[in-house]
């Protein structure tokens, strides 16, 4: 890894986590009816997600790819979460962006509907974001 970047990697992971995080809490939060609270802290897991991808295209661009250095049964699992990991990913983004938007505009029973959806994978892709950093960065490492 090139001087410099090394920062990016727990960043990165860090930014998934709190993520995840806001998303629990604002989950909780509006079940339990405290619909400014659930706002705020959506916005937030926006705001923390929106960094993350700004802060993985960077490191990405600058560095390449990173391979998972062992040729063990964790290798399969790694990729296998990748895999997942990825597709999700890339069909997160537009249904986070018609998520907010529809709770922006107000349109609440359109928002509720998408959010069913957009919760659990975005939920899922913050979460093996932690976990594919731990995989590559300190297990693999060690």
């Amino acid at each position: 890894m090139p001087a410099g970047y090394e920062v990016f990697p727990p960043l990165n992971a860090t930014l998934n986590g709190a993520s995840a995080v806001l998303l629990a809490t604002g989950h909780s939060l509006i079940k339990r009816g405290n619909m400014a609270a659930h706002r705020a802290c959506m916005l937030a897991a926006v705001a923390c997600s929106t960094v993350f991808l700004a802060s993985y295209l960077w490191y990405h661009a600058h560095v390449g790819s990173v391979r998972y250095p062992l040729h063990d049964w964790t290798r399969t699992l790694y990729l296998c979460i990748l895999g997942t990991h990825t597709v999700m990913a890339a069909t997160i983004v537009p249904m986070v962006i018609g998520t907010l938007v529809l709770a922006l505009r107000g349109r609440f029973e359109r928002h509720r509907s998408l959010a069913r959806w957009t919760y659990p994978i975005w939920m899922y892709v913050s979460v093996t974001g932690v976990i594919i950093y731990l995989m590559l960065y300190q297990w693999a490492r060690a």
